[in-house]
């Protein structure tokens, strides 16, 4: 007999999304996780107009700014795209955090405090952490270990090897857009989350100092000039995962553990929340296959966008980005619309 019908790794914003699915689906829930209280992560904290409903559809509404949209500036230029279905939301990644375990903990999911490193598939049902599940989802992150264990990780590519760094700021936002530096240190994202605080993230090779990139950019130095940190630096990376498949017998992969490309886009957690909420759909129909074709659906628009983005910015041709956007907006909102649905 099972101790819980589904066994979660990772209690991060995905994890808690999928253990909050599986809830609502009628389903028995345990999520393992070993770090105590909200979770941080160095990341944007935007959330794409298309996060929103599904947040909504799980019970779930974060604190935050409204982002009117996306703009890209290279110093000189600037070009800007307002979403046409509405705002996103810039939101603090603790806070996100907070939202989505206290819905969790209304539900009913149960939580054990450990770390997913061994999994063990038996007939009929799957073992980690001491406990034994009918389902395991592997939602442990960049550097998933329940990948590695049931076979479906692949090793991380060399090239174009980038990492993100980010730290709060105690300003009030001086604008209504995620702002988009361009600099040859790297992709600076300036995020409002809160009404005295903007999030400050930098995408990089390894070795790029955060302060020397900030200070590099002028007009973003100008503006940061005595503002006070408001949070730690944090880091993350290397950001591109790849796996082999998102299925292996009874586990399904969730998140950034079933591979991520790189975060230049910004709609991780929206893909994310899909990702679970179909691998939730697949586990209840007893299909699990079905979710590898879903998977593949769900995110195929920020696969291709973003990989051909992230070439781009690690060629020669990185200097034409933002001047072709500003030459091309229809075709900078078209692909910005296309990754915020």
């Amino acid at each position: 007999m099972s101790d819980t019908q589904v066994l979660i790794a990772g209690g991060g914003p995905v994890g808690l999304a999928a253990s909050i699915e599986a809830r609502l689906a009628g389903l028995d829930v345990t999520v393992a996780e070993p770090r105590d209280g909200p979770i941080d992560k160095a990341c944007g904290e935007g959330l794409m107009p298309g996060a929103l409903p599904e947040l909504a559809r799980l019970g779930v509404d974060p604190a935050g700014m409204p982002i009117a949209g996306i703009a890209y500036s290279d110093g000189r230029r600037r070009v800007e795209h307002r979403f046409d279905g509405g705002p996103g939301r810039g939101v603090r990644r603790t806070e996100l955090h907070r939202a989505l375990r206290a819905r969790a903990d209304d539900l009913g999911v149960r939580f054990h405090e450990g770390r997913i490193d061994a999994v063990h598939q038996r007939a009929g049902f799957v073992e980690a952490v001491g406990l034994r599940a009918d389902w395991l989802l592997g939602a442990d992150g960049l550097h998933s270990a329940v990948a590695r264990e049931v076979g479906l990780a692949l090793p991380t590519p060399r090239a174009r090897r980038r990492f993100g760094q980010r730290r709060h700021y105690a300003i009030a936002p001086w604008s209504e857009f995620v702002e988009v530096l361009w600099t040859p240190a790297g992709e600076i994202y300036l995020t409002p989350v809160g009404d005295d605080t903007v999030g400050v993230a930098l995408l990089a090779r390894r070795g790029e100092h955060f302060d020397d990139a900030l200070a590099a950019s002028p007009e973003l130095a100008a503006r940061l000039r005595g503002a006070a940190p408001a949070s730690d630096l944090r880091g993350a990376g290397p950001l591109r995962q790849r796996t082999k498949g998102r299925v292996a017998g009874r586990v399904l992969l969730v998140g950034d553990a079933s591979g991520y490309v790189d975060a230049l886009t910004g709609e991780g957690l929206r893909i994310g929340f899909a990702q679970a909420r179909a691998a939730v759909a697949a586990l209840v129909h007893g299909d699990p296959n079905a979710y590898e074709a879903a998977w593949e659906r769900e995110t195929r628009d920020f696969r291709r966008l973003t990989g051909g983005l992230v070439r781009l910015a690690a060629s020669p041709l990185r200097g034409a980005v933002v001047p072709v956007a500003s030459r091309l907006p229809g075709v900078f909102a078209g692909a910005v619309e296309r990754l915020a649905r």
